[in-house]
This record gives structure tokens, C-alpha cells and sequence, in this order.
């Protein structure tokens, strides 16, 4: 008898599951039985079905951004996926704002390793930086458990780096324009810094501290005239360029070998480099009382030009035997932004006295994250994990250049006096001296399964920890007149030769004026955590997880106050106790009851706790506060999901914290000409609640004519209150001689009452299984206390700001795919504004506006091969 073969073909795709059947002859109903059956299953769990069935399964409420929904909505890096995220918002590149709580609350792990920030301005590593080809999946925490570092009251977010399933390589070039900075006639660069060095971010050793002061502790010292002339390799000048399109280029291979019978090496490699140009044109103001009457201190126009780079690479290996698992993985990240600004007004209430003024400064980051990480299993009942890595980090602000005069009727030839503070170059430097990050966990799984998925319970126990060590030093050099006349006529893009003629006849010369003590400061951080966890499943329908983590904190700053000789040592050293506890309770096969509770820390930003002065040339100075304490917190979570299919979902999240100690962004007015101060202070206590709605939703339900859309929409409400520390009621209450009442209550500083997310998805697949993709994705957050006021004023909100975004992706052959994106298409206004009531009189002719300005609307193409 023949034998005839049926082959099925189970394709696995998140749980979906489809069936191809070939018949090699039509005779299968001639015979009784089937002699062979061929079963071929894969899994991708890299598509967004699959991400929502793990956030199905999954005990704590964990949500995810799959490689295919990065792709799919032309997502470029890191920080665009994740405002994709229930609750999750970013404005102007201010760090994520997670159920409207500032980037501070937020921690970043990568592979599940601690990660510092690059940049003392922000908590996390600006996360733009990563671009999405090394992605396999954003990992969202949003309720704590003990595994987890103790900093957590917004979300930890994790990185998983490309995992290698299949051995591809990848090449993809995006170009950009946008409505106000591209083509644009006079786009103001420093010398040379749109040249090679400056693609590559090379040109900031050209901007480094004078070799003859570098190492040495300040004096007052006195360069002469050749030093003055030879010494600062970067010059006064700035090139008018025209800006060109936005650029980024970037390479991606995976090879995915055989090792022995049943092992594999995975390596991964990938090469990033993107160019942009940035320019934006608004207000920059600054309100303060003025005898009991709040008036404009400043009124300035402000033009930035900024020409940014960035450059990333990452290297991974990867070997994989049955229970084995290795990586290694090394990242390196580079940002280099070369700004000018332009600014024009007055200031500091001299109505009369019109400045021009100008900063020329790079700011530049390099990053370097080497990692390794292993898991073991042994049989079925034990699991180890544990993981290290060493980080390479600095940025600084090297030869920030601030040179002030009399706004001119000519800048081509405009008169400028040497003295008073009119040529200042200013030198940041914070360098991560070392940086260490390492975990180890144990896993034992008790019982038996018998009919069940998961064994009853898992009993966890571990470590993680991290130790960062930085060194701050900020210095300035002035330039001062000498003999003869010390006015002079300059061009303002092309001072360097008359500034060299001045220093070559005596008339002006450079030295340092920074102070002795207070230059240097040196941070110290070490965290560690032992935790343990349970996991208990008593049946298929409910999953308790209850967890203990203990961890330890102390911090050392060591600094010297202006001009005093005597180091100040702090020494913080605190121990948590942090429980959580997450339950979850499967209704039925579709929808679940999940109850979180726990309490967090939450620890400053570098800045608002290093201990310098750092001066802006609009008279606002950035303050840290020392003897800021850290946040306790403490989170309660309620949440009901439906899953109607397993591309759909609704659900509805109620929470509620309490943060004691909440650390609050505060503008103090000085009443003198240093103008206003940026500092930062410990609020007694906030209280926050909200609900989170979510939903995604195949509008095929509503009529088969719309079966190929899908839509997504997520909001947040959210209310909180704070009561003020006695440091807060001090600044915020006005002078009794001016108001008799009482400090109003407000919310939280950095807190938003609704964000609202949107996308509206079409999909169609063509007959060869190509998809094209149409979606439109809006963001927008309620308005936010950008900052609480001061002596009389009120605070200062960063308003709503509506993004619209339009993608188009088309998968064109097998290796050929294309997208287009129209980003910002609403192009709203930018804006931090004073609130409308102060508790004094305002008198500013209507004008509310502390910054504000238009950022454009994008336009992107990018093509990519993959082979």
C-alpha cells in the first residue's frame, strides 16, 4: 500500500494559532489512517501579541513594547516607545513622565543591571540615544516588587537587547526636514563644529581646560599674552551655515551558529550615527516681586540654534545549551550638542537697558556599558541568575562661552567694553570615576505540577547592588582689561581676530576667577539589597506573590562652601525595609483581578543634590541642595483586565500613593542681581490618586469594513496634594506687610492631572503576506507644576502640549522596506507659564510666558535592506 504523507504546518504567533494544510495528493479520504505527520512550530515573542499575553500571565503589572510595535510605528529609539505606554508622556526632551510624576521617579535597568545616568540634569540615561534596531523589548514595571531596585514610584524600565532567533543583517538611512530648522540661511554653529570632528564629536578636545591650570587647584592665574593667544584651542567664532537635512544611518547583523549537537552562539553587532539640526525662536522671561507688585525681572527674546550628533554601537555574544544561558554584551553611547543662543531684552527689572547676549557651548556624554550576565538551570527545580557590569561615563560642558554687550544697531559692528563679566568661559565637568552593578539570584520551584502549568510555589532569594563614584568640577576663566582703551568694535560671529589684536596690544587678558574650595565636589553612592520572594499559586486562578528586600543606602558628599577652606562632609546612611505584595486572580480564561501594595524610595537627580552654583547668563543660577533626603513612598495598586482576544484589551487601574519627603523643583527670587535661583527642597509629604483606563480595540467589531483597523487609547486622571516643609513655607509665603491670607493648597511639583494616549492602526497584507501600515499615534499631559514660586508669585506650569504623529511603513519585498513619518503635525507652542494667581498684584501687561517657543513639524523617510 502507498504511503501517503500529510505535513501541518502550526504556526505559533502569540498564542495565535493557524493552520496550513497541503495535500500532496487529493486522495487523503481513499485512505484509513495517516502513517506520518510533520509538526512545525515557531515562536516569536517579539510581536505584540505576545507581549500582551505575557502581560496577561504575568503577576505584577508589567507592560511591554514589542520589536514588531516599534516597527510598526516607525518608532526611532528608546524614549519615543516607551510614551507609547499607558500613562507614559515625554515633553521636549525632559525625561518620561510616568502616570504624570517627573523623570526622578523613574529607574533604568539594562539586561536587568542598574544603569547610570550620563547627564547630571537627568535621572536615566536619555533614552533617545538608544536606537530601537538593538531592541527586542521594552520591559514597563509599574508596581514594585523586591527584585527590583528599592527606587521606584513612576516605573522601572528595563532594556532587553536584541535577542538573536534568526541570523539577519540590516542597513537602514533616514533623512529629515523639518518646517523651521532645515534650509535655514545664518544657522549658527561653533567654528568648524559641523565638520567631520564635529560629526563625530571629536572637536570637544579642542574645548578642554587650558593645560596650564588642568591640574592644578585654582589660584587666580594669570595667563600671558602668548598663553591668552595660544592656550584655548577653540575659538569666539561662529560659522553661518545653512542647515541640512537630518540624517542617521545605522547597521545591524545577527548570526545566530550551531555549538555541538544541541548549543548556539549568537553575535550581534550594530553601528549607529545620526546628525540633527534644531532651531527654535520664543520668549525667556523671569517674574519677581518688586515691592509687593510682581513685574517682568527679565524680558528676553531667545534664538537657539543647536547642531546635535549621536553615535552608538553595541556588541553582544550569546551562547545557549539546554539550561545554559550566557551574554555579553558592550554599549557605547555618545551625545554631542553643539548650541548657540542668542539672547535679546532686558534684564534684571533695567527696563532701559537693552543687552545682547550669547552662550556657545558643546555638551557632550560617552557612555560605556560592559555587561555579563548567566542563567543555569539545574533539572526542573532550580534556577540561577546573576549578572555584572562596569560603566565608563562623563559629560561635561567644555569652554561654555558667555560674552555680554549693549544690544547694537550694527552686529557687524557692535560696541563692546572688556570687565564686568562680559567675556566669561565657563568648564563643567562631571566624571564617573566608577560605576559597578551586579545581581545574583537563586530560584527553587516546591511541589508538583501534576495537571498544572506552573509548580505551586517558587521560593527566590538574591542581591543587587551598585556603587558610583563622581568627581564635579566647575571653572571659570574671565576676560580682563589691561592698559589702553578696553572698548572695542566687534562683528559678534567673527570676534576672535579683534579679541586677538586686543590681547596682542595689552587691552584684554585672561585668568582664572574660579573659587578655591568650592570648584571640586565628590559624590558617593552604595547601594545594596538583599530580597526575598514567594511565589504561591495554590490553584490555576490565583498567584500571590509576596516579597522582602532590605536595602542599605549611604551616600558621601564631600565639598567646600565659596571660599571656605574647610571640607564639609555628608554622610547619609540609610536601611529600607521594602515589602511588597501582588496578587493576582483570574476571574475567568479572559479577565483578571490584580491588587499591588508596597513601599519604595525614590532618590534625587545628581544636580539636585551635587553642591554647586551653576550660572546661566539670563541671571538664573542652578542650586543643589546637599542635605536632600530621600523619598519614602509608599503604593497601592487595584487593576481589572479583559482580554477579548488575544489581540485585544481593556482595563481599568485605580491607585494611590503617599510620598513622604517629596522632593519638589522650587524658583527662588533673590531679590538682588544674580536674579533667580533654581534650587531644590524635601516637600513634608504628597498624596496622590488616579485611575488608568486602557483599551485596545479591533474596530472590526463594529463593522467587517473596518476589520483592518485597530485602536489603541489610554488615559490617565490623576489628583494630587502636598504639604509644605517648614523650608517651603519660608520661600512660598509672601511678606505680611503685602498679603494677610493663607498659602493656597497645590499639587505635586512635576505631577500632571490626565495624560491621554491614542493610536489608530491600519494594517493590510498584500499576497505575498507583506504588510503595510497606517497609523496615527497623540499624546498630550494636563497642565504641571513646572516649578513652585515664590515670595508672592505663583507657580509656574508647563502647559499642554498636543502631539500628532502620522506612520507609514511598507514592507515592499522581502528585503526591501520603507517608512514615512509627519511628526509634531498640530505644531503646538511650547510653554511654561506663570500661573494667573499670585498672591500679589501682577503687573506684566498680560504677559504669563517664562519660556516658550515653536518646535516644528518633522517630515521623515527612511529606507532599509535586510539580507
Amino acid at each position: 500500500m502507498k504511503i501517503y504523507k500529510l505535513s501541518i504546518a502550526v504556526l505559533f504567533l502569540s498564542g495565535s494559532v493557524f493552520y496550513a494544510q497541503e495535500k500532496v495528493q487529493d486522495t487523503v479520504k481513499k485512505e484509513k489512517r495517516i502513517e506520518g505527520v510533520v509538526i512545525q512550530g515557531s515562536t516569536n515573542k517579539k510581536t505584540e501579541t505576545a507581549v500582551l499575553g505575557e502581560q496577561k500571565r504575568a503577576i505584577i503589572q508589567k507592560q511591554a513594547i514589542s520589536a514588531e510595535e516599534i516597527s510598526r510605528k516607525g518608532i526611532s529609539n528608546v524614549e519615543q516607545g516607551l510614551t507609547k505606554v499607558t500613562g507614559i508622556t515625554t515633553v521636549d526632551g525632559r525625561g518620561l513622565f510616568v502616570r504624570g510624576l517627573e523623570e526622578r521617579y523613574n529607574y533604568l535597568l539594562i539586561n536587568g543591571l542598574g544603569s547610570p545616568s550620563n547627564n547630571p540634569f537627568q535621572k536615566i540615561v536619555a533614552l533617545k540615544q538608544f536606537p530601537t534596531d538593538v531592541v527586542g523589548k521594552l520591559n514597563i514595571y509599574k508596581t514594585f516588587n523586591s527584585n527590583l531596585y528599592g527606587d521606584f514610584a513612576g516605573a522601572t524600565f528595563d532594556i532587553e537587547t536584541l535577542t538573536m532567533d534568526r541570523s539577519f543583517s540590516k542597513v537602514e538611512f533616514s533623512v529629515g526636514v523639518n518646517t523651521l530648522s532645515t534650509f535655514r540661511n545664518n544657522f549658527k554653529v561653533a567654528e568648524n563644529a559641523d565638520g567631520l570632528k564635529g560629526y563625530l564629536g571629536l572637536n570637544s578636545q579642542d574645548r578642554r581646560l587650558p593645560s596650564e591650570i588642568r591640574d592644578s587647584r585654582p589660584n587666580g592665574y594669570q595667563f600671558t599674552k602668548e598663553q591668552s593667544l595660544n592656550s584655548f584651542k577653540d575659538s569666539w567664532n561662529v560659522d553661518n551655515v545653512k542647515s541640512m537635512p537630518n540624517t542617521s544611518i545605522g547597521f545591524t547583523t545577527a548570526q545566530k551558529l550551531k555549538a555541538g549537537e544541541t548549543g548556539n552562539i549568537g553575535i550581534l553587532f550594530s553601528l549607529n550615527q545620526s546628525a540633527k539640526y534644531s532651531y527654535r525662536d520664543g520668549e525667556n522671561n523671569q517674574f519677581r516681586d518688586n515691592g509687593g507688585v510682581i513685574q517682568l525681572s527679565n524680558l528676553l527674546n531667545k534664538k537657539s540654534y543647536e547642531y546635535e550628533t549621536e553615535s552608538s554601537a553595541l556588541l553582544g555574544l550569546a551562547y545557549k545549551n539546554k539550561g545554559t544561558n550566557v551574554n555579553l554584551n558592550a554599549i557605547y553611547l555618545q551625545n554631542s550638542s553643539n548650541i548657540v543662543e542668542d539672547f535679546v531684552g532686558y534684564k534684571n527689572f533695567s527696563v532701559q537697558d537693552i543687552r545682547f547676549f550669547r552662550t556657545n557651548q558643546q555638551d557632550i556624554s560617552r557612555f560605556l556599558d560592559l555587561q555579563l550576565t548567566a542563567s543555569q538551570k539545574i533539572s526542573e527545580r532550580h534556577l540561577f541568575k546573576a549578572g555584572a557590569s562596569y560603566v565608563m561615563n562623563n559629560y561635561s560642558q567644555p569652554d561654555r562661552k558667555i560674552f555680554e554687550l549693549t544690544a547694537p544697531s550694527d552686529y557687524n559692528n557692535a560696541l563692546i567694553s572688556y570687565g564686568a563679566n562680559s567675556f566669561i568661559r565657563q568648564y563643567l565637568d562631571v566624571d564617573g570615576r566608577f560605576y559597578g552593578s551586579a545581581y545574583g539570584e537563586y530560584s527553587v520551584f516546591i511541589g508538583d505540577k501534576g495537571e498544572r502549568k506552573d509548580y505551586p510555589l517558587q521560593l527566590s532569594v538574591g542581591y543587587n547592588g551598585f556603587a558610583d563614584v563622581r568627581q564635579n568640577s566647575y571653572r571659570f576663566i574671565f576676560g580682563n582689561p589691561g592698559t589702553g582703551s578696553t572698548s572695542v568694535a566687534i562683528n559678534i560671529d567673527q570676534p576672535q581676530g579683534t579679541l586677538n589684536n586686543s590681547i596682542s596690544n595689552g587691552s584684554l587678558f585672561y585668568s582664572e576667577g574660579t573659587d578655591k574650595y568650592n570648584y571640586l565636589s565628590n559624590i558617593y553612592q552604595f547601594v545594596n539589597a538583599g530580597y526575598l520572594n514567594f511565589d504561591y499559586k495554590p490553584n490555576d486562578t490565583w498567584d500571590i506573590l509576596v516579597g522582602g528586600r532590605i536595602e542599605n543606602d549611604m551616600r558621601i558628599i564631600r565639598y567646600n562652601p565659596l571660599g571656605d577652606s574647610q571640607t564639609k562632609n555628608l554622610t547619609p546612611n540609610n536601611y529600607y525595609f521594602l515589602p511588597s505584595v501582588s496578587i493576582k486572580k483570574a476571574l475567568n480564561d479572559r479577565s483578571n483581578l490584580r491588587l499591588s501594595a508596597s513601599k519604595t524610595i525614590t532618590r534625587p537627580i545628581l544636580i539636585e543634590t551635587m553642591p554647586l552654583q551653576y550660572v546661566n547668563p539670563d541671571n538664573t543660577t542652578i542650586i543643589g541642595n546637599a542635605n536632600i533626603k530621600n523619598s519614602e513612598n509608599y503604593n497601592i495598586d487595584l487593576k481589572w483586565e479583559y482580554f477579548p482576544s488575544n489581540k485585544e484589551m481593556f482595563a481599568v487601574n485605580l491607585f494611590a500613593k503617599r510620598i513622604d519627603n517629596a522632593i519638589e523643583r522650587s524658583f527662588v527670587s533673590t531679590g538682588n542681581a544674580s536674579g533667580m535661583d533654581i534650587t531644590f527642597f524635601n516637600a513634608k509629604k504628597a498624596t496622590l490618586a488616579g485611575v488608568e483606563l486602557e483599551g485596545i480595540l479591533s474596530l472590526g467589531r463594529i463593522s467587517d469594513a473596518l476589520s483592518k483597523f485597530t485602536l489603541g487609547a489610554n488615559a490617565t486622571i490623576m489628583y494630587s496634594d502636598v504639604v509644605r516643609s517648614d523650608d517651603q513655607l519660608k520661600l512660598e509665603k509672601p511678606d505680611e506687610n503685602n498679603y494677610k491670607g493663607e498659602l493656597r493648597k497645590r499639587g505635586l511639583q512635576g505631577a500632571s492631572p490626565y495624560t491621554v494616549n491614542a493610536d489608530l492602526k491600519y494594517e493590510y497584507k498584500n499576497s505575498n503576506n507583506l504588510s503595510q501600515t497606517l497609523s496615527l499615534v497623540y499624546n498630550v499631559s494636563g497642565s504641571k507644576i513646572y516649578a513652585v514660586g515664590s515670595a508672592g508669585s505663583d507657580n509656574y506650569f508647563e502647559r499642554p502640549y498636543h502631539l500628532l504623529d502620522f506612520v507609514y511603513q511598507n514592507q515592499l519585498t522581502k528585503n526591501w522596506n520603507v517608512k514615512f513619518a509627519v511628526q509634531n503635525i498640530l505644531d503646538s507652542k511650547y510653554r511654561v507659564e506663570l500661573g494667573d494667581e499670585s498672591y500679589y498684584p501682577v503687573q506684566t501687561n498680560n504677559n504669563y510666558a517664562y519660556n516658550s517657543y515653536f518646535n516644528g513639524v518633522s517630515f521623515n523617510f527612511t529606507v532599509g535592506y535586510t539580507f
